[in-house]
């Protein structure tokens, strides 16, 4: 679950105001859809939700767990093993194959290392057979399957995505948006998808929405993810 009350944000630098984001509620296993322009804050929120960024006011509990008391190791334990992560930019170490890239999320969990679970989440997202390969040799679309084995590996409470859909056509949109619903499904976690895609808003018409769009100082931080 997600809950947030009075969530603020005042960015170090560039003088601009702080964003205010409205309070949520959302329940375990829920589905978020968080719209928005470019600079209204998204990447921002999620980065907030994760314990990425440290909130300016407000209180802020996910999965049980109040943050903002958390830091360095704690926190980073704490989020390998509560929240799954899909960033735009998917971030794979290229001197790492597949399955290595998914075994670095155990050891910022503070776990042993678990081949057969890592064969099991590639396994779910269609992509097992590429364990042994390296990012430059994944397509795109085997990129971002690989980045969403990474993210349920460790069967998250939360599962944020942002902009999952960003430079796909219509078919791979499609995919994707299912995969991610499957995926957070199976591990009856909370799903948050960041998105200005309308195909996005429209096949999940029927989900809980935080438009960004609509939250005082947009203009000036315009720009800002």
């Amino acid at each position: 679950m997600i809950r947030t009350r009075g969530l603020s944000y005042t960015y170090a630098t560039g003088g601009a105001a702080p964003l205010r984001f409205p309070d949520v509620d959302l329940r375990q296993g829920g589905t978020l859809l968080l719209r928005g322009r470019s600079g209204t804050g998204k990447s921002t929120w999620l980065a907030l939700m994760a314990g990425l960024r440290g909130a300016s006011g407000g209180d802020l509990f996910v999965a049980g767990t109040q943050l903002g008391t958390q830091r360095g190791a704690e926190i980073d334990a704490w989020r390998a093993r509560t929240i799954g992560f899909l960033p735009q930019k998917l971030y794979l170490s290229s001197a790492l194959t597949v399955a290595d890239n998914l075994a670095l999320v155990y050891f910022a969990a503070g776990l042993p290392r678990d081949d057969a679970a890592i064969h099991r989440a590639l396994t779910q997202v269609g992509v097992a057979e590429l364990a042994a390969r390296k990012p430059h040799q994944l397509s795109g679309g085997q990129a971002q399957r690989v980045a969403l084995a990474r993210a349920v590996l460790l069967a998250p409470q939360v599962l944020l995505a942002d902009e999952p859909t960003a430079s796909l056509d219509d078919e791979a949109a499609a995919d994707a948006l299912a995969l991610l619903q499957q995926s957070a499904s199976a591990c009856d976690a909370s799903l948050v998808i960041a998105t200005h895609d309308q195909r996005v808003v429209q096949a999940l018409a029927g989900a809980q929405t935080l438009d960004l769009n609509e939250i005082a100082g947009y203009r000036a931080t315009e720009g800002r993810e």
